[in-house]
């Protein structure tokens, strides 16, 4: 059952789907139209998940799913990824590595491998204050107070000095 993403109560689990690029405004349209039919249907064991989701900067789906009437099983987590899987496809973008980072740099959000963002911090091109955005969030309230956070306030610290 689709709901508005901000009808979702504060303890509503969250996922969180990074593109590895920018999406075009016309692929955001169509990703939204895609989402609500898959969110109309979305069940576990034949029970209708209440769930709402957003797609925040042109680069990030976020999907909500309260959890006070059905919880998410094993099946719906699958047809979830499947359907992350297939706009990955349809879309040529990757939104299932989750080895990479996002981050602003400057007024623009970055997007770098982990291997390039460690370079990065050792070369002190990126600090403690550098607002990244923390993927590993797992409820709506986390997501609003703690996605957008400096890195030394998120698992990004471990690689800065």
């Amino acid at each position: 059952m689709l709901t508005d993403f901000k009808n979702l109560p504060d303890n509503s689990r969250i996922w969180i789907y990074q593109a590895n690029r920018k999406l075009r405004d016309d692929e955001v349209s169509e990703i939204s139209k895609l989402t609500e039919a898959f969110l109309t249907k979305w069940t576990a064991h034949g029970a209708d998940l209440e769930a709402g989701f957003e797609i925040k900067y042109n680069r990030f789906i976020v999907i909500g799913l309260n959890q006070t009437n059905a919880t998410a099983s094993g099946c719906s987590i699958d047809a979830s990824v499947h359907f992350i899987q297939s706009l990955q496809e349809k879309f040529d973008v990757d939104l299932l590595d989750k080895m990479n980072v996002t981050f602003y740099s400057g007024k623009y959000i970055a997007y770098k491998s982990l291997k390039d963002f460690r370079k990065m911090a050792k070369d002190k091109s990126v600090s403690k204050n550098t607002v990244v955005f923390n993927n590993l969030v797992n409820t709506k309230a986390e997501y609003l107070e703690n996605w957008e956070v400096p890195a030394h306030d998120s698992w990004h610290n471990r690689f800065l000095s």
